[in-house]
C-alpha cells in the first residue's frame, strides 16, 4: 500500500540548459537564484532541510547537513513550456517543436476559427496576459470581439470578459478552437481566459480551462493505470494530459486549492499517485517578474511542505521537481530553458545527488509505486 507524491513547482528553474541561447535565454539564466538574489534572500526552512540549498547555491537557504535525495533534471525533447515539461516527467519526448506564432495567428487560420466560434478576434499577437486586458479590455467591451493572442510558447489564448460571454460560453468556444488547431497548427494549449471588472482594473478570474493536446505517445500514467494504481491530478495536471492516464481530478486553480486538495489526499488515500502542479510561480507571479509574490508563494508552499512531511510515512514517496524557469532577470515575460530541481524524500533516499532526465520522475513513481519498469519509455528509477 505505497503512495507517491508528485509536486511540481510551475517555472522554479534551477540553471540555464546548454541550449538555452537557442531560445533566446541567457546562459546565466537561472530562476531560483536570481528571485532569491533580487528578494535578498529566501527563507525556507523545510525546502532547505530537504537539500534545496545542496542542489544550486541560494541565497539565504544553506546546505542541508542531511539532504534527501537531490539534484538536477533535464529533458530530452524541445521546448520550455508546461504541457512538455509535464509530459517529459510521465517519459512522453515530443519529437519537433509545437507550432509557435510569434507574429501572431495567419489570416486563414483566423478566418478558420471564426467559422467554428461563430465569434469576431481582436489582437492577435504575442502578449503579456495581463498587459492584453488593459490594452484592448476597452475594445472588447465595446465591440464583443473576443481577445485572441499568444505567446512564446505554443498557446493560443482567448481572453473574454464576464458580461460579454460567460465562463461556460467561453469553454465552448475554445473547445471549438481546439478542434481547428490540428495538423500543422496543433498548439501545445488552447487556453480560455475569463475576466471581470473595469478599465485600469481587470482582473483574472479562477476560471482559467485549459485545452491541452493528447500526448503524442504512452506516459508513465498510462503504465501505473494498467498495473492497477489509482492517479490523482490536482490543478491543471489533468488538462495538460487532456485526461489521458488520469483516474480522478481535484481542484487546484491556485496554490491554496492545490496545496488543500493534496493536503486532503496524504489524509485520505491509501495508495497510489497524487500528481500536483502548484501554479502561482508561474502564472501570477513569474511571468510579471513580480519577485515579492514569487518569494511569498514559495514560503506558502516551504510551510505545507513541512505540515505533510509530519504525515508521510516510510511507503511514501515525496518528489519535487519543475517545468521549466521563469527568470526575473531575463529580458522577457516567457518562460526559460532551465533545468528542474529534484528534491526525492524516500525510505533509503540518503543524501546522494542524483542528475539525470525529467522521465526519471515517472520511471522512479512506477517502480516505486508497481514494483516494474517500462523499457520502452525514456527514464532511470533513482528509487
Amino acid at each position: 500500500m505505497r503512495r507517491a507524491f508528485v509536486i511540481v513547482l510551475d517555472a522554479c528553474g534551477v540553471g540555464a540548459l546548454p541550449d538555452a541561447a537557442a531560445y533566446g535565454d541567457s546562459p546565466d539564466a537561472n530562476t531560483l537564484a536570481h528571485v532569491a538574489e533580487l528578494a535578498g534572500g529566501l527563507y525556507l526552512p523545510t525546502l532547505g532541510a530537504l537539500g534545496l540549498g545542496s542542489i544550486e547555491p541560494i541565497r539565504g537557504v544553506a546546505r542541508a547537513p542531511a539532504p534527501v535525495l537531490h539534484g538536477r533534471l533535464a529533458p530530452l525533447g524541445p521546448g520550455k513550456e508546461s504541457v512538455t515539461g509535464h509530459w517529459e516527467m510521465m517519459g512522453v519526448v515530443p519529437k519537433a517543436p509545437l507550432p509557435t506564432y510569434p507574429e501572431g495567428f495567419p489570416a486563414e487560420l483566423v478566418r478558420a476559427l471564426e467559422r467554428a466560434t461563430g465569434r469576431r478576434f481582436c489582437c492577435n499577437r504575442p502578449y503579456s496576459g495581463t498587459q492584453v486586458l488593459e490594452d484592448y479590455g476597452p475594445h472588447h467591451l465595446r465591440t464583443g470581439e473576443l481577445i485572441l493572442y499568444t505567446s512564446a510558447d505554443s498557446v493560443l489564448q482567448i481572453a473574454a470578459h464576464h458580461d460579454v460571454l460567460s465562463e461556460p460560453e467561453l469553454q465552448r468556444v475554445c473547445a471549438a478552437a481546439r478542434a481547428v488547431m490540428s495538423g500543422e497548427h496543433a498548439v501545445g494549449r488552447v487556453i480560455a481566459r475569463p475576466f471581470t471588472g473595469t478599465p485600469g482594473a481587470f482582473v483574472r478570474t479562477a476560471g482559467r480551462h485549459d485545452y491541452a493536446l493528447e500526448p503524442p505517445g504512452r506516459s508513465y500514467l498510462q503504465e501505473l493505470r494498467d498495473a492497477g494504481v489509482p492517479v490523482h491530478a490536482v490543478g491543471k495536471i489533468r488538462d495538460l494530459f487532456a485526461g489521458v492516464g488520469i483516474d480522478v481530478a481535484h481542484r487546484g486553480a491556485t496554490n491554496a486549492q492545490a496545496l488543500q486538495s493534496t493536503e486532503a489526499l496524504i489524509g485520505e488515500l491509501g495508495s497510489g499517485l497524487v500528481f500536483t502542479n502548484l501554479v502561482d510561480t508561474d502564472q501570477l507571479f513569474g511571468h510579471r517578474h513580480d519577485v515579492a509574490g514569487f518569494a511569498a508563494a514559495l514560503a506558502e508552499i516551504d510551510t505545507a511542505l513541512g505540515r505533510w512531511l509530519e504525515r508521510l510515512g516510510d511507503e511514501d514517496l515525496l518528489i519535487l521537481t519543475a517545468d521549466h524557469g521563469v527568470d526575473p532577470l531575463s529580458g522577457h515575460t516567457d518562460h526559460t530553458r532551465e533545468h528542474a530541481l529534484l528534491l526525492a524524500r524516500f525510505r533509503g533516499a540518503g543524501g546522494r545527488r542524483h542528475d539525470g532526465l525529467l522521465a526519471d520522475v515517472g520511471a522512479s513513481v512506477l517502480r516505486w509505486l508497481a514494483g516494474t519498469d517500462a523499457p520502452a519509455l525514456p527514464g532511470r528509477s533513482f528509487v
